[in-house]
């Protein structure tokens, strides 16, 4: 056929592998013809035709082969359908695709507040340990597998990305590069965001380079996501707003993220300029500009803050235990004592030199300070800590002596060392092992002497010293330890139920205290075993395992740490902690009762404080913990979530070297300040907190459990994706041996599907382990493949299967329902539908996909798994169902697209109206006030007016056609004269009542959803009872395939009740011994008196007598 003959209207076959409706043609030149045109399923499209396509081009002759497709074949491309549309149908694909079960407020999160936005400018900014790790997760993995994420950048302090890759990578099967140094050295100039799509990155490393700034700023995200994102702070100054590096780079992330996500427990520090200025990040034109007195209030479509208190489990329950605390004082010994009042006048003495130095060289003295207030807190660390930093010293400072005289150099010259960036830019960040390197190399070489005269007095008073804290160390005296070793005695540390001891968690300032107290612990009875350790010096590697035997080794049961150690490490086997150290920053004592204050914490978390009341940094201590305690009383635990808070704008740092410097003549003044600070202070800071609060109400949690029961339902993992997988590899010519364990071996993989891999991915020949469910444990040394939505092998068959049978699928088939729900003939149709925005370039707000029932008057209802149930017609079957073409079913394209119009497209834009105006019409009336404070000839007022402009066409709502994807005719089995084996309604009515009173008498809440259907509410977790009726002996069981995968799908949290005369078994795991691999079979046959022997008279399992 020539192109000449092409017209609109016209149908054609050979443009695309199924008939097409021409909609317009136009020529370029004489050689080339471009056309619209429409397919089956009323889906738009586009081709570009030259002389070599008139050889395939065929007006179609309009044969009719509606219904005409291969049974087996249509199933197979609707299956792959519903895969490649997977994100549509299943409520949380995200989780079933993942190792992990969420909880009510990260459920809510993710699929009630992040995912609904689009594009996403939001502040996520639960509690700490609420899991906010996990829901990020969550919304990643979501994205991607809707496609609407290719690109994706976290950006985190250097102490947690590698938390963030291996938590990415074991709960949700996400494979994140880290950025580095080495990494970019290798890359050809200008590609390395190019080559990792997927990209965890430093903060302090991106702030300070201006070169990656650049590559970063030419780069467009799907989605930035920043953790701990209140460290991207600036305030407003005389000269404009005055921007750290981290707010620079938190405004350049926000230019180039479609989607961007903050995350921090701590968004608000007391101050609503500061924290205006930090929403601006996310909307500057709403939340820019200087303050103009007005309240700031940001709303829910900007942040979220749940507070620990208020989380709850799916039963309704506190998440997290109570927290209590204790103060342990002590005396120190009188050779303690004298080490202590000789070793603080030595620093005092120092302390004077900074002052005098300050005047002079402002970095010197920082410095200086800086190594004594270290040298006095390993002086209340212990004397095994101050002896040997006394030593390294002595030894260093000595040696460096000698050099200086043999080269005769200044010594000051070379005793100066520059602060790490982190220290300087943010005193309130965790410790890192760089930090604790720092402070090693402070303690052994700064000094306040300027000559060698000077370095030798100085030299002298070590000498003096360390005689003395030799002494106090092998003096056998140390009231510290002994402290320590009466709670590790005691009889807290034996478990009640089991006889077990208890984990516990010993929190230490210094690596030399840390090797002192595992020689003290290892020495007692029975702990030789039983002592860990980390600290800075590891790598992240080494300290996993090191929390790996912590948690799993029950004679495992004291671990040593240090703060460093406290980065990004989960320790909540344990319960009970002590600082053997306290802390000068209060922000970690916050983070380190935080290690096991955590998401899983089954016990009331204990945390004790170990402090000398006769040492001037312990009477500070003793008197905040004491404040803390009378706060305790009627704030609880909370005290501890804005502990360093409290004392921003006057440090504790400072407060503790103001009383190791001046000693009693400050105490009062200290005392005044502490009671100021936490009496007054605190409670204000918890208020503040709980101003923009959300909490999770009944309706919150029940809607929760709703979307995961409805998830773990009809999930396509692992039940339906293996079938399908096995049986859509073999039709395509490949092999797959699936294993009675769940897994497989692939030993095949077509090559046409090995054709259609994704961009960046390479499909193997073949796959030696793979599985299908993603929570199947495997041997540490099996490794193997989860095979499901997202991974490319079973995305890759998806697309070549769903385009191999788009045809079939459209045209449609004849199905067989033997299941005798519906004695009526009707439509089965896959429908899809999209919602975009009225900007020239339109984003996709909202898609939807269903496969429904549609009778001839194009009522509809959700068809669910049902498809699995229908077979495929009989020859005989097929010559009497020729007639029934010419009935209303005739143009069933039509018709399905009559229910979507009415009913689909309707009720999808009402939906999206909602929510989608609602929003946008916060976000214009919040620009709307900032405009009528502004000057029109302001330049901002011209910008703000262009985005309100914006905003309108964002808030247009644009519906598309919707698409028919699949259709096939639904014919009952008794049109036949096939009667199927069902329950009678009139006796499935009465044993579904008797097993709803039967289990009231048990003492369970049950309610029946439907016929055959009754659920129970077991302390928040719903069991699902499928009900029928029997008559003993030679009574066969026939169940749907539909009912079986969703049996098996919620595991034990099904049960098959079987009702004969009255009597009543409940049967757990009834499908165990079934092949459910087979996909073609739509039903099960099963022994009615072999599953009733299997069964229980009660719910839980109790066999009958």
């Amino acid at each position: 056929m020539r192109l000449e003959e092409l017209a609109a209207g016209q149908r054609v076959n050979g443009i695309t592998g199924a008939g097409v409706e021409l909609v317009a043609t136009s020529w370029i030149g004489g050689d080339f013809l471009e056309v619209t045109y429409r397919d089956a399923a009323g889906g738009i499209g586009e081709a570009f035709l030259d002389r070599t396509h008139e050889s395939n081009l065929a007006l179609d002759t309009g044969r009719d082969d509606t219904f005409g497709a291969d049974a087996g074949e249509w199933k197979l491309g609707v299956e792959a359908l519903r895969i490649k549309h997977a994100a549509l149908i299943d409520p949380m694909l995200a989780v079933s695709n993942s190792a992990l079960q969420p909880l009510p407020h990260q459920i809510t999160a993710v699929y009630g507040e992040l995912l609904p936005r689009t594009p996403l400018r939001y502040l996520l900014a639960d509690d700490p340990g609420a899991g906010k790790t996990i829901m990020c997760g969550l919304y990643i993995k979501e994205l991607l597998l809707r496609g609407e994420l290719e690109r994706c950048l976290v950006v985190a302090p250097g102490s947690l990305v590698d938390q963030w890759q291996d938590e990415l990578w074991e709960k949700f099967g996400l494979k994140f590069s880290v950025l580095s140094r080495e990494g970019l050295q290798g890359a050809v100039a200008g590609t390395y965001f190019d080559d990792n799509p997927l990209l965890i990155a430093r903060m302090d490393m991106l702030k300070r380079d201006e070169d990656l700034q650049e590559d970063l700023d030419a780069i467009d995200w799907d989605l930035v996501v920043v953790d701990e994102a209140h460290r991207m702070s600036a305030k407003w100054g005389r000269d404009g707003l005055d921007r750290t590096k981290r707010y620079a780079l938190g405004q350049l992330l926000g230019r180039r993220a479609r989607n961007f996500l903050l995350m921090t427990a701590t968004p608000h520090s007391g101050d609503p300029e500061a924290f205006r200025i930090f929403l601006a990040l996310l909307d500057e034109d709403r939340f820019g500009g200087r303050p103009t007195g007005s309240t700031l209030t940001p709303g829910n479509d900007v942040m979220r803050r749940m507070l620990k208190e208020d989380l709850l489990t799916m039963e309704g329950r506190p998440l997290f235990p109570p927290r209590k605390a204790y103060t342990v004082r002590y005396r120190l010994s009188s050779v303690e004592q004298e080490l202590y009042d000789e070793v603080g006048e030595y620093v005092r003495q120092g302390m004077v030199s900074v002052e005098r130095i300050r005047e002079g060289d402002r970095r010197r003295a920082t410095n200086l300070g800086f190594a004594l207030i270290v040298l006095q807190r390993r002086l209340a660390s212990s004397p095994e800590a101050i002896w040997r930093s006394l030593q390294r010293r002595r030894a260093k400072l000595g040696g460096l002596r000698d050099e200086l005289a043999e080269r005769g150099e200044a010594f000051w010259e070379q005793a100066t060392i520059r602060l790490p960036g982190s220290w300087s830019d943010d005193p309130t960040m965790e410790a890192t092992a760089e930090e604790e390197a720092f402070a090693d190399e402070a303690v052994e070489r700064i000094s306040a002497a300027e000559t060698l005269g000077e370095l030798d007095v100085e030299l002298s008073q070590l000498d003096r010293l360390i005689p003395l804290a030799r002494r106090a160390r092998e003096s056998g005296t140390d009231q510290k330890w002994l402290e320590l070793r009466g709670i590790l005695e005691s009889a807290q540390m034996t478990d009640d139920s089991q006889g077990h001891p208890r984990k516990i968690i010993v929190f230490t300032e210094h690596k030399d205290t840390l090797s002192y107290l595992r020689g003290r612990i290892t020495a007692l009875p029975g702990r030789a075993e039983a002592v860990v350790e980390i600290h800075g010096a590891m790598d992240m590697r080494e300290r996993r395992r090191v929390q790996h035997r912590f948690t799993q080794d029950p004679n495992t049961t004291v671990l040593l740490a240090t703060d460093a150690a406290g980065e990004g490490l989960n320790l909540q086997a344990a319960h009970l902690m002590v600082n053997y150290d306290l802390p000068w920053n209060p922000n970690r004592i916050e983070q380190r009762f935080g290690r096991i204050h955590r998401i899983g914490q089954k016990e009331t978390c204990h945390l004790w404080s170990l402090v000398a009341e006769d040492t001037r940094e312990g009477a500070v201590f003793i008197r905040l913990l004491e404040k803390m305690e009378e706060q305790a009383a009627s704030l609880g635990g909370k005290v501890y979530d804005v502990l360093g808070e409290t004392f921003e704008g006057e440090p504790l740092e400072r407060l503790l070297a103001r009383a190791v410097r001046e000693g009693e003549g400050a105490r009062r003044h200290l005392e005044r300040i502490i009671d100021a600070r936490v009496g007054d202070e605190l409670p204000r800071l918890l208020e503040q907190r709980a101003l923009y609060r959300e909490v999770l109400l009944p309706v919150d949690i029940e809607g929760a459990r709703r979307r995961a029961d409805l998830g773990q339902r009809t999930r396509l993992q692992p039940h339906l994706a293996s079938a399908w997988f096995a049986e859509s590899v073999h039709v395509l010519g490949g092999r797959v041996q699936l294993r009675a364990d769940g897994t497989a071996e692939v030993l095949r993989v077509p090559e046409v599907v090995r054709e259609r891999a994704r961009a960046g991915t390479v499909l193997n020949a073949r796959y030696g382990n793979v599985r299908f469910a993603p929570e199947q444990e495997q041997p540490a040394t099996a490794g193997g493949t989860v095979l499901g939505p997202g991974s490319p092998l079973f995305d890759a068959l998806a697309d070549t299967v769903a385009e191999r049978y788009a045809s079939s699928s459209v045209s449609g088939t004849l199905l067989i329902d033997p299941t005798g729900r519906d004695d009526s003939t009707r439509l089965l149709a896959a429908v899809g539908h999209e919602i975009v925005d009225g900007r020239a370039v339109s984003t996709a707000l909202s898609r939807r996909f269903e496969i429904v029932e549609i009778d001839e008057s194009a009522a509809g209802a959700a068809a669910g798994l049902r498809h699995l149930d229908y077979r495929a017609a009989t020859d005989q079957e097929l010559t009497q169902l020729l007639g029934m073409r010419g009935t209303a079913f005739v143009d069933p394209v039509s018709l399905a697209m009559r229910w979507a119009v009415s009913h689909l497209v309707a009720e999808h834009t009402t939906d999206v109206r909602n929510s989608h105006g609602a929003a946008t019409e916060r976000r214009r009336e919040a620009i709307n006030d900032r405009l009528r404070n502004l000057s029109p000839s302001d330049p901002v007022a011209g910008r703000l007016r262009h985005r309100l402009e914006r905003l309108a066409e964002e808030a247009q709502i644009v519906s598309r056609r919707p698409r028919i994807h699949a259709v096939a005719l639904v014919v009952p089995a008794s049109v036949f004269g096939i009667t199927p084996q069902v329950d009678s309604v009139a006796s499935l009515e009465v044993a579904t009542a008797r097993t709803v009173r039967d289990l009231e008498e048990q003492g369970l809440a049950a309610t029946s959803t439907e016929v055959g259907a009754v659920q129970v509410d077991r302390g928040g977790e719903t069991v699902w009872i499928d009900v029928r009726v029997g008559d003993g002996a030679g009574h066969r069981l026939r169940m749907a395939r539909s009912d079986v995968i969703q049996g098996a799908n919620l595991g034990g949290r099904y049960r098959l009740a079987l009702v004969d005369r009255g009597d009543i078994r409940y049967v757990a795991a009834p499908y165990g011994r079934l092949r459910l691999d087979k996909y073609h079979q739509h039903e099960f046959d099963l022994v009615w008196s072999s599953v009733w022997r299997d069964g229980s008279r009660d719910l839980d399992g109790k066999k009958a007598l």
